[in-house]
């Protein structure tokens, strides 16, 4: 009987801990009391239409899981682009505290955080194994908090895509001259290679892009990949499919979550969102591997034309890449300490690679 005393009153201990009647929380911002029993309910603002697959559905399992895992104490109701704020405001949304969470891609805002789209895609950049390598055990995260501090939002990694294809295009393309005149929706620093290119970049959210590329306002256009390329309907408004995708061989999507309302949560709170993040991080990545692959075995089957760039163009255009990305970190000494350690750590990722993953692809075959 004294034992199952102790062990109900330790049991009561732990709950006024966790629950809150005496907790409080010092992650940026003043101390908060938390109310017992009290169910918190957040929104979460994206990028994406309504249960989009891969990112959508990501968002939506992200919420699904914080909900499980905190036994209904945190809730979270996701709005598609659109519904609360455009799709490309997703960041100034959170770090005004229109919304306490966003599901986005970081390079949406690099004109007001240059080194924001260092974690998110570079051109001949990182696959998604070396960013979450470099991100998770690199230092990576470290930099990205400090990085959207200043503007009141704590990032997490929260998606991946996987290597990405080239792109829809109405014209072929046979040699750089081809990139002259054409208006492409492609975003991030791949833009910025199209513009030096002689291209003209569109940055379009996804519920424009088919019916810009189907009337003609643009002639090309990449997306992510063959899963949420068949779901757009991007095969019926163009002719050619160009891989391998060059300008994002992985886009890292982010959580961002704003920092005053995350210093309201018990710590096991704050620890269930980041285990959700991370579970839909590695899960979001399966998704892309298992769908793409069947996605593309359906666009062949309906007759699209799947074409890889010329050896000359990628050539050209991993020059004019290297160019954009280290004018880009130097334009800016947060993007520049970012893109310094960031490039070396993946140095050393490549040269290790040479030894296990290059030769095991070249042989297999």
């Amino acid at each position: 009987m004294k034992r199952r005393q102790i062990l109900i009153a330790g049991s009561g201990l732990a709950a006024a801990a966790l629950g809150g009647c005496s907790k409080q929380a010092e992650i940026g911002g003043a101390p908060q009391q938390y109310a017992v029993g009290k169910v918190i309910e957040w929104k979460m603002v994206t990028s994406w239409p309504k249960n989009f697959p891969g990112v959508g559905v990501g968002a939506e399992r992200f919420a699904t899981l914080v909900d499980a895992m905190s036994g209904g104490r945190l809730k979270v109701k996701i709005y598609a682009a659109g519904e609360l704020v455009p799709a490309l405001e997703v960041f100034d949304a959170v770090s005004r505290g229109t919304a306490e969470l966003g599901h986005s891609a970081a390079y949406y805002w690099k004109g007001k955080v240059p080194a924001a789209q260092f974690f998110c895609a570079l051109p001949f950049g990182p696959t998604a194994q070396e960013m979450n390598a470099w991100l998770y055990r690199g230092g990576g995260i470290a930099l990205w908090e400090e990085t959207y501090k200043p503007f009141g939002i704590l990032p997490m990694a929260c998606g991946a895509t996987g290597v990405q294809t080239a792109g829809w295009f109405n014209k072929e393309i046979t040699s750089v001259d081809d990139f002259k005149g054409l208006k492409m929706r492609t975003p991030g620093l791949g833009g910025e290679v199209l513009t030096r290119m002689g291209g003209t970049v569109v940055n379009l959210p996804a519920g424009e892009i088919f019916t810009a590329l189907q009337t003609g306002a643009i002639d090309a256009t990449e997306w992510i990949g063959p899963y949420n390329d068949l779901a757009l309907g991007l095969h019926k408004a163009a002719k050619y499919y160009y891989t391998p995708g060059w300008q994002e061989p992985n886009v890292t999507f982010e959580l961002d979550i704003n920092l005053a309302v995350w210093a309201t949560l018990p710590p096991d709170l704050q620890a269930i969102v980041r285990s959700a993040a991370r579970a839909v991080n590695a899960e979001m990545l399966d998704d892309y591997n298992a769908h793409n692959m069947e996605a593309m075995e359906q666009l062949k089957s309906e007759g699209v034309q799947v074409r890889r760039l010329p050896d000359a163009v990628l050539a050209k255009l991993k020059e004019v890449a290297a160019e954009v990305v280290d004018a880009a970190a130097a334009a800016d000494p947060t993007a520049n300490e970012v893109w310094t350690q960031q490039k070396a750590y993946l140095q050393r990722l490549y040269d290790y690679a040479q030894y296990a993953e290059k030769d095991i692809y070249a042989i297999r075959g």
